[in-house]
């Protein structure tokens, strides 16, 4: 349970939450050649990456790796994975409990939920996602917040 918390945090620190991305067609992109945010991220091998790096920064920050010991990172890389997957307008279907069930008692703060934001650009940055994109992808996760940050 802690591991989908922090993991639904990290995903829900990346932009609001609402559905698939829209891709560039929301920007007024309506070429045909426009391709889904999914797709622009490397899809699944990108996205697999991407997270593979955040696990390893949130392990090495000493602000929130505590809140992180006794999760099963295996999981816990699976179901963001899956969850980014599907907000990116990919194929994956998040399976897991809501960012509200997943973090209710946990104390997450605003600071602990800014650290995990700040890891994931910190990811994006280092596997090369493009602005445009990672704008679009905080864009797709981050009304997640309000269901995360308890204090």
């Amino acid at each position: 349970m802690r591991i989908r918390t922090i993991m639904l945090a990290a995903v829900l620190a990346l932009g609001a939450c609402g559905g698939k991305s829209k891709g560039p067609e929301a920007a007024g992109d309506t070429t045909a050649t426009a391709k889904p945010l999914y797709d622009r991220l490397g899809g699944k091998e990108g996205i697999t990456a991407v997270v593979k790096d955040l696990i390893a920064n949130v392990g090495a920050d000493a602000r929130i790796n505590t809140m992180f010991a006794n999760s099963d990172l295996a999981a816990l890389e699976t179901k963001l994975i899956d969850q980014i997957c599907e907000a990116s307008g990919g194929p994956c279907k998040y399976t897991g409990k809501t960012m509200k069930e997943t973090h209710a008692g946990m104390g997450v703060t605003e600071a602990h939920f800014n650290a995990l934001v700040e890891d994931l650009v910190k990811s994006l940055d280092k596997i090369g996602v493009k602005d445009p994109e990672k704008s679009e992808l905080l864009g797709a996760l981050g009304g997640m917040k309000g269901d995360i940050v308890e204090k």
